[in-house]
């Protein structure tokens, strides 16, 4: 990567000895080793879980998640998800050219995907994921291409429209969580599903992740989540329910294989992943928003929000090619920055290069599918829960107009109706049905035309104040 540059506050931190409020709303200035890297690796462990939870959901809906026979191609994905989530964040804060906000916003695995993955693969097995990688590399080049266009999109998205659409993917994923803690989806049906021995083990996760995180300080506290999975996995260890076969049989060391579940196209799939990238643009745009309004004390610049949905489309593509999920910024790693208040965007660099060394050793990867699927369920039912919590900031800001309202209630009761009962649309082709029945993408479709062609109405503020005067 070559030396850090020093910028002009750099120097000035240097005859100082101390970092300044300047230095650290600085994304090029770099606060010295003993201080990024352990703000860097504090960044990875707060996005750490929630960067596996998709492959993990992926392969279990496929058919080849944990206690398959054959673990090798989860751990091929576990593995690529932390690779090139390390890859796609160097491209946001080094960049290459336009590709890049050059800000310190960490990349990881996106949420937003999982309602459309699912039903691609769902009970395919491996055989699938050729499908579903080659959708998500030419959703990423479109992502890339609409990164042009930034500016120009963003009326059509205010927050009662993109608050709407975190809400779906929250409520999307909150049944997968349940399923998780209560056995898994193997277990449905059989009297191992629901026993009281799994809601424990994610109970001890859910209660210990809270009392880290409301009691506890520093690390401790920004770590809570992965903390909470190993007071569980611990648990569970006592009780047996651990097995290291796949660690002892695991290589040391693991590359990168272009097109590694092969090539398959899928009009259906690569619609799916289009539309559903523009959703991810729109995330995107709102952590640079974020970070730059806050710790930055200022407003993101054109060059920021383009390089940073560049980013986000190039490095979903690059991520697809070898077999790894889409990637999107996280938001957590925003709202981790306003806490340290260290906006160097070489400290999440550090951070980065620790992800893919990761990455490169499959060991991790074969220690991560030993997790019982009830300990991951406790930490997924935290993470999905604060999915939709965050929709609920991003609503809170909203003008609730009778118009705004209505939209805002058709769109979810339709698309969340659809979801929630899959038969009403029987009698559609199969890519409808895929599309309309994934929730997120009715809701965003509704959202955005209603929004559009719709007559703005006056507030009920608005209104009381008219009526006084008159």
């Amino acid at each position: 990567m070559g030396a850090i540059p020093a910028s002009a506050s750099q120097q000035q931190g240097r005859s100082t000895g101390r970092m300044t409020d300047a230095q650290a709303r600085d994304p090029d200035y770099f606060p010295g080793f003993a201080t990024a890297v352990p703000l860097g690796i504090q960044h990875i462990l707060a996005m750490f879980v929630s960067n596996l939870t998709p492959p993990i959901i992926v392969a279990g809906a496929a058919g080849f998640g944990f206690g398959s026979s054959d673990p090798g191609a989860l751990i091929y994905m576990i593995q690529m998800s932390m690779f090139f989530a390390g890859i796609a964040t160097l491209l946001q804060t080094i960049g290459i050219g336009p590709i890049g906000a050059r800000l310190p916003l960490v990349q990881g695995t996106s949420f937003a995907f999982i309602p459309i993955m699912i039903p691609i693969v769902a009970g395919r097995g491996v055989a699938a994921m050729a499908e579903l990688m080659t959708a998500a590399m030419c959703g990423g080049l479109l992502h890339f291409v609409l990164s042009i266009f930034v500016g120009r999109i963003r009326f059509a998205l205010p927050p009662m429209v993109t608050g709407l659409v975190v809400l779906m993917i929250g409520l999307s994923l909150m049944k997968i969580g349940v399923q998780y803690a209560a056995g898994g989806v193997p277990a449905i049906g059989t009297p191992a599903f629901g026993a009281g021995e799994s809601w424990m083990l994610a109970g001890i996760v859910v209660f210990v992740t809270l009392a880290l995180k409301f009691f506890a300080r520093g690390i401790w506290s920004t770590a809570s989540v992965l903390l909470g999975l190993l007071a569980g996995y611990g648990v569970a260890l006592a009780m047996g329910r651990v097995s290291f076969a796949t660690v002892a049989t695991a290589n040391w060391a693991m590359l990168p294989i272009p097109f590694h579940f092969g090539f398959a196209l899928s009009a259906s799939a690569i619609l799916g992943f289009c539309l559903t990238g523009f959703v991810s643009s729109i995330e995107s745009i709102g952590d640079v928003e974020a970070i730059c309004d806050g710790p930055g004390g200022r407003r993101a610049t054109d060059r920021e929000l383009i390089g940073a949905v560049a980013a986000d489309g190039a490095g979903t593509a690059l991520a697809a090619m070898f077999g790894a999920m889409p990637n999107t910024t996280f938001s957590q790693n925003v709202g981790l920055i306003a806490i340290t208040g260290v906006m160097s965007r070489h400290v999440v660099t550090i951070g980065a290069v620790f992800l893919i060394l990761c990455g490169l050793l499959p060991k991790i990867g074969a220690v991560i599918t030993t997790i019982p699927i009830e300990v991951l369920g406790g930490g997924v039912i935290v993470m999905f829960g604060m999915v939709g919590s965050a929709a609920l900031v991003m609503l809170s800001g909203v003008d609730w107009t009778q118009r705004n309202m209505l939209i805002f209630g058709v769109a979810l009761s339709l698309s969340l109706g659809l979801q929630l009962e899959p038969a009403a649309l029987a009698h559609l082709p199969a890519t409808a049905r895929m599309l309309l029945g994934s929730g997120v993408l009715p809701a965003a479709c509704i959202a955005v035309l209603l929004n559009l062609l719709l007559p703005q109405m006056p507030s009920l503020d608005e209104k009381g104040a008219a009526h006084v005067s008159a």
